[in-house]
Parts: structure tokens; C-alpha cells; sequence
């Protein structure tokens, strides 16, 4: 590794640079976990924050999940620990004590971990190597699955990993495509660690990243950055409508319950009271939101979109009106000028 050439400064150091001081996501003196799998975007961050540590005074330390999920996992893990060494950083490294079955369950374990770390050695941020191509699979992920735009907007720059809002996960390439990463880490002499399951096609998102972006680019060469920039337009506007939709849930059940007539609901609990008076004024979006957000609370599922229509629909439906079954068994009535979900 050539290690004059590490300390070059180049355009992805004074855009990482830059991105963290418009958005005040690292700040000065802090003690940062680096979530490093050794593969390209992890290793082209890894890097870049090394290199801007004397511009930010940061404390940086390296941590590292093996999910057991290859043969040369292990491999993998001792190549970021000397790698670590190397740039003289402190690592953690983590092995699983049994082989998860998806994905879903691997990412719970890794963040699960990564916090466990974080709290035990004071660490206030962890960052990740996420990328706008991993943002863009993402939103062509979701879309396929027919998410709506809360999904869409996935992989913001921060979010809480416990409760207690500490610490926080960090994204700071959410700028930055899978090319350019690749390309510093060329130009940076950086090896980095071939993960073979990138390139199994039965994995949705692979399939994605080798077969489905390569289609988009035709119609447009950046179409990664694009769809980045869809999903970031995204993150704000499904800020602003969970403010407006928490304000309007205060609204919508500060009802007269002394008034209700609860005399036929005696057999079944009262599980919601929704005033459908204040839901008439709202626009449509505000309406299904706050219906989604009902449903999630009641519904032993993540609620769909025929669940949340079907509730929807009894904000102008005529008194007396029900709907089927939910899941779970729970039932929707009208009661003008409520909704009874029993």
C-alpha cells in the first residue's frame, strides 16, 4: 500500500469534507465506530475519515461483524483487523454465535452488536459505508414491493439505533455513488476484500445492482444519483407529513367518550376512537397516514394499503357502516361522528 498517496487530497475528500459541515452530522471531539465489512464504500470511508481526523479532532475506531455466511469470513475478519492496524486505528471484532437464515435477521444482529459496542466504549456515532447506489437499490426495492413513500425515502443520513437516541447511525456517502468509492480505493492503492455474495443473483438486490441498473443507465448515466436525489426530496417530505400527521392524531381522538354510545360494544373492547368530523378536513395524504398509523397500533401486522383504504373509506361512509374482518379480527364502525375500531 502506498501511503504517501493516502494523504492526497482529493474532490471525495472536500465533498465528504463539505457534506460534513452543511449537515453537522460528525461533530468535532467525538468518539466515532466505523462499521467496516472491508469492502469498497467502507474502506473509501474508513480512508477519508482517517484522512480529515486532524481537521475534526475525532477519536475513530473500527469495528467489524462476521456473520459467518462464507467460507472465508474469518479471513475477512482478520484482513480488517490488520488493515486497522495498519492505519493504527482500534477494532472491534465480532463473530456470530449461530448462522442467521435472511438478511432481515443478519442486519438485526450486526446493529444490535455495533450498538452493544458503541455503549460499552462510549462511542456517540457509528457510521456506515451506505452509499447513493445503496440508496437508489433501495428505493427501487421498496417501489417494487409497493411501498409508499416512507419507504421510499429509506437510508436517511441519521437515525437512532436504541430508544434513548444514543448513539446515533450515520451516513455520510449518501453523496457519493458505489464508482467513486471503488475508484478512490484504486487510486488510493486500498485492497480491498471481494464479498462473493455480491455477485449471487438470489439475492433481490444484487439482481438490482447487475442486471436492473445497468438497464436505467441507459436512459440515464447517473440514474443512481438521480433516484439518490428522489429519495432525499422523500426523507423531507415524509418529515414534514409526520409532524402535520402527529398534530392531526392529537385532533382526531380528543373525542367526547361521555357522549358515545358504548352500550353495543359491550362484547368487544373499544380499541380506537376516531373522529372523522376533524379527518374530513384534511387532505387525502393526512387521512391515510393517520389511518396507517391506527392500524399499526391494532394490527398484529404492518398494515397494507386495502387496510388502510378500507378504514379510509369510512371517514365519508353513511352511519352504521362496518368493514370485514382485519387481521387479527379487528373491526371498523361508524358511529356518526366516529369510528368504532373494535
Amino acid at each position: 500500500m502506498n501511503q504517501s498517496s493516502n494523504q492526497d487530497w482529493t474532490l471525495l475528500h472536500a465533498q465528504l469534507h463539505q457534506t460534513l459541515l452543511q449537515r453537522k452530522l460528525l461533530p468535532e471531539n467525538q468518539r466515532i465506530l466505523i462499521a467496516v465489512s472491508g469492502g469498497q464504500d467502507s474502506l473509501c470511508l474508513t480512508r477519508l475519515l482517517l484522512d480529515l481526523q486532524s481537521k475534526w479532532d475525532w477519536y475513530l475506531a473500527v469495528a467489524h461483524c462476521d456473520h459467518k455466511w462464507r467460507s472465508d469470513s474469518e479471513a475477512n475478519a482478520n484482513y480488517v483487523k490488520k488493515l486497522a492496524t495498519n492505519w493504527q486505528l482500534p477494532s472491534y471484532i465480532e463473530t456470530a454465535n449461530q448462522v442467521y437464515k435472511s438478511e432481515a435477521e443478519a442486519r438485526k444482529w450486526r446493529y444490535q452488536t455495533l450498538s452493544k459496542i458503541a455503549l460499552e466504549s462510549n462511542f456517540q456515532y457509528i457510521v456506515t459505508g451506505h452509499t447513493a447506489s445503496d440508496r437508489a437499490e433501495t428505493l427501487l426495492y421498496n417501489l417494487i414491493r409497493g411501498s409508499g413513500t416512507d419507504g421510499l425515502q429509506a437510508l436517511t443520513w441519521q437515525r437512532p439505533l436504541t430508544d434513548n437516541f444514543s448513539p446515533l447511525l450515520i451516513r455520510p456517502l449518501l453523496e457519493i455513488t458505489r464508482t467513486q468509492t471503488g475508484k478512490f480505493c484504486q487510486e488510493q492503492e486500498i485492497e480491498i476484500w471481494e464479498d462473493s455474495t455480491n455477485q449471487d443473483l438470489r439475492y433481490a438486490r444484487n439482481r438490482i445492482r447487475l442486471e436492473l441498473f445497468p438497464i436505467l443507465r441507459q436512459f440515464n448515466p447517473q440514474a443512481e444519483l438521480a433516484l439518490a436525489q428522489t429519495a432525499e426530496i422523500l426523507s423531507a417530505e415524509v418529515e414534514y407529513f409526520e409532524h402535520e400527521t402527529e398534530n392531526l392524531l392529537e385532533r382526531v381522538t380528543e373525542v367526547d367518550t361521555d357522549n358515545l354510545n358504548t352500550s353495543q360494544f359491550e362484547s368487544q373492547p373499544v380499541r380506537y376512537i376516531i373522529n372523522r368530523l376533524v379527518l374530513r378536513e384534511v387532505p387525502l395524504a393526512l387521512q391515510r397516514r393517520a389511518m396507517r398509523h391506527i392500524l399499526h397500533k391494532v394490527l398484529p401486522t404492518n398494515p397494507n394499503f386495502s387496510h388502510i383504504e378500507k378504514l379510509t373509506a369510512l371517514i365519508n361512509a353513511p352511519n352504521r357502516s362496518q368493514t370485514d374482518p382485519f387481521p387479527g379480527g379487528a373491526i371498523a364502525k361508524v358511529q356518526h361522528p366516529w369510528i368504532i375500531l373494535i
